[in-house]
């Protein structure tokens, strides 16, 4: 049985982290971003990890070439062998086509686009509220903490997103849609691309995602050029 592998996509504050958190409790696989390996790749001091913090020490891009390399060493770790999900990678179709010669034909991709309309997302970051130790998130419409302020979770001050304003997000919707297109387009056209309708209940997504990962070597597969829907 091949690793279950999970790449979403999705505007800033669709619910990508809400829902990886969600995919690791429920499925076990680790929730990878490229922070984060980055960060371990400079610390256990590996050849792409030395390349990486001498371009950033010199204030550059790190670029996809080490990129690739780090993600490519941070798969093969242990915790990854039934599967993992990536966030924030690939961004680009050049990472996306690295990314696949690592993918082996027994397992399985599934990469699940957390769609969201311009309007209500705005009315959902404007109103968000974040952890500042576990990162667990809130909304003042929709997930209340039972403390005014409060993580329901470790009992942590919450906190708002300096760039959590109408105008900055209305500017990064419109980024994303520019910068995702062509790597939609890439994998609608593998075959291997799913959308969920990020709008509705947290669990309510949850459950659809779920049934994708879960059940995903059942389902009819997605047609040249299509998408699999689940609104």
């Amino acid at each position: 049985m091949g690793r279950k592998i999970v790449i979403l996509l999705g505007h800033p504050g669709a619910g990508k982290g809400t829902q990886s958190r969600a995919i690791v409790r429920r499925l076990g696989i680790p929730h990878i971003s490229t922070g984060d390996m980055l960060r371990e790749a400079v610390a256990s001091n590996t050849s792409f990890g030395r390349e990486a913090k001498q371009k950033m020490d010199a204030g550059e891009l790190v670029s996809d070439e080490i990129v690739n390399g780090i993600v490519a060493e941070r798969i093969q770790q242990e915790n990854c062998k039934k599967g993992f999900i990536l966030d924030g990678y690939p961004r680009t179709v050049q990472q996306a086509e690295a990314f696949n010669s690592e993918i082996t034909k027994d397992d399985q991709l599934f990469v699940i686009e957390i769609s969201a309309e311009a309007e209500g997302l705005t009315n959902r970051l404007v109103g968000r509220l974040m952890c500042s130790n576990c990162g667990a998130i809130y909304n003042v419409q929709s997930r209340i903490p039972k403390l005014e302020g409060i993580c329901d979770d470790c009992g942590v001050k919450l906190v708002r997103r300096s760039d959590d304003r109408e105008d900055l997000i209305r500017e990064r919707f419109r980024t994303y849609q520019e910068e995702t297109y062509p790597l939609v387009k890439f994998y609608k056209d593998l075959g291997v691309y799913y959308q969920v309708d990020g709008m509705r209940p947290i669990e309510e997504v949850t459950q659809k995602i779920l049934s994708i990962i879960v059940n995903g070597e059942t389902l009819t597969p997605t047609p040249k050029g299509g998408k699999q829907s689940f609104a």
